[in-house]
């Protein structure tokens, strides 16, 4: 039996996708703004009728802890410029990324990106895989689409992770509040 390396990247990326999708599925409104912690990267609305991730250009120390609401909008910004690349178009700026707010139209977005990432992956070529890759590393070190792919695997599943963990500590919040008992 000879497998593709594009069959492999995708059958682990289905894999990763479907403990991401175990989570957006038990999701409420309340679980994206949840703040666990007093230093948190959040997604707030602008006042605008918009919302507006925490940011800095430099990784603070401590590194604040990101909610659900900021993980899926970091989810939507890195996805959308991988897909970018992939369909060689130029990327979005980071700032140009719109987080749809809590619930069901961040889940239909992220689940959209799904699918346009599925179709990148559909296409691809052994010639394609062995192409440099742009993203996420700069153009001269010397990194092939394969290993984009790979990373967009990698880093789906750390943010699945994250998600996942945040959910599972506000639904065994005992507390009766959203705070962490301290």
């Amino acid at each position: 039996m000879t497998t593709s390396r594009t069959d492999v990247l995708r059958d682990q990326f289905e894999l990763v996708w479907a403990l991401l999708d175990y989570h957006l599925e038990r999701l409420d409104d309340h679980d994206f703004g949840w703040e666990p912690a007093q230093l948190t990267w959040n997604v707030r609305a602008d006042g605008n009728g918009g919302w507006v991730p925490d940011w800095a250009d430099s990784e603070p120390d401590p590194i604040p802890v990101p909610t659900v609401a900021w993980l899926t909008w970091h989810i939507g910004w890195w996805w959308t410029v991988a897909i970018d690349h992939g369909r060689h178009r130029t990327p979005h700026e980071r700032t140009e990324i719109r987080w749809p707010g809590p619930g069901s139209a961040t889940i239909a977005w992220l689940r959209d990106l799904r699918a346009q990432w599925l179709d990148i992956l559909d296409t691809l070529t052994d010639a394609e895989l062995d192409a440099p890759a742009e993203f996420p590393w700069p153009s001269d070190a010397g990194k092939a689409v394969v290993h984009a792919v790979a990373w967009v695997n990698a880093e789906l599943m750390k943010n699945a992770a994250e998600i996942g963990q945040l959910r599972l500590l506000r639904a065994a919040n005992t507390a009766g509040s959203d705070a962490i008992p301290r």
